[in-house]
């Protein structure tokens, strides 16, 4: 084959496959509706099946309903025979896959699992199926073609398995309600969790780390607390401790700009009254695009009282992984 051959072929497995989810999408009735309600109502857990290629999708459809807010898990069919059915009861919804619907693993446990009264949606191309015809509730995928030229190896059939699982799992989760604080909890690992998770307090800097000069400091001074707390800024204060202002590296270069005396001129006069402050309690994420639509590099981070307990900046949400 030559390098043409090659991208005609992908392309032509591409289209066929955006065919096969274009149909699925054109043929999406009530009986989506009826197998998301059980799905919902469900007081045990959805356990999804299948075999061969479907198993796959099964698996990674049961991984979606799991991560999103749907209690679930994957259970082979041929396992499920010998042991794992088990793993089944009457509070469960049962979501099997099979292309044909004739699958024999599958088929072969359909009389235990409607005796034990878990209802049964089936995702399937051929409606007219053994699977099909015992299900509560026939999900029908109407692939009539793969993208395979031999018309064998799973691949249209299976794309659409595998976007109407996704369409499954994200209703569920809308009809759920499921936030991103709730999908953190499920991804505690890695750049999503830390992202998710982190609040501002788990990163900040505090105590003698905070950068602050009282009002009547000169500019010049002000400048020192700066390079030795290494934050690009430093909150200036009250008597009492309150938050009055900020000074930036932005702040000084506007000031050199103006020419004024950094030995005699008070920071009050260059600082930037009330500054952006946020609340220790809040998720790292939601400072960092509080960062990023203000435009600015550091933020301050006070108590009830409106005093600096904390300070961050662009370096700390990288070192962190919020970025």
């Amino acid at each position: 084959m030559t390098a043409t051959d090659y991208l005609a072929s992908g392309r032509q497995t591409i289209r066929l496959e955006i065919e096969a989810v274009q149909e699925l999408l054109n043929h999406l009735d009530g009986a989506f509706t009826r197998a998301c309600e059980l799905m919902f109502s469900c007081p045990g857990r959805i356990i999804v099946t299948g075999m061969g290629k479907s198993g796959h999708i099964g698996n990674k459809i049961a991984a979606t309903l799991a991560s999103t807010g749907t209690p679930a898990f994957f259970v082979h069919p041929g396992e499920a025979s010998h042991g794992d059915l088990g793993m089944f009861t009457g509070d469960d919804v049962v979501l099997a896959l099979s292309n044909s619907g004739e699958t024999s693993e599958v088929v072969t446990i359909l009389p235990l699992i409607k005796r034990m009264g878990a209802p049964l949606i089936s995702i399937t191309a051929n409606p007219n199926s053994t699977l099909a015809r015992s299900a509560d509730v026939g999900l029908h995928i109407p692939v009539d073609r793969e993208a395979c030229p031999l018309g064998l190896a799973p691949t249209s059939s299976t794309t659409a398995q595998l976007v109407l699982g996704d369409a499954l799992a994200i209703a569920l989760l809308e009809a759920r309600g499921f936030s991103s604080e709730d999908f953190a909890f499920s991804h505690p690992g890695g750049s999503l969790g830390r992202r998710l998770l982190l609040k501002v307090e788990d990163i900040m800097h505090t105590g003698s780390e905070v950068p602050a000069v009282a009002t009547n400091t000169r500019i010049r001074e002000a400048l020192l607390e700066m390079t030795q707390k290494h934050l690009g800024m430093t909150a200036v204060t009250d008597a009492e401790g309150v938050l009055l202002g900020i000074f930036t590296d932005g702040d000084l270069r506007r000031t050199l700009d103006q020419g004024l005396d950094l030995t005699n001129t008070p920071i009050t006069e260059v600082m930037t009254e009330g500054g952006t402050r946020v609340q220790p309690g809040i998720l790292a994420a939601e400072a960092l695009s509080l960062m990023q639509e203000r435009k600015i590099n550091a933020l301050l981070v006070v108590d009830e009282q409106d005093r600096p307990i904390g300070a961050l900046n662009m370096h700390d949400m990288l070192k962190a992984g919020v970025i």
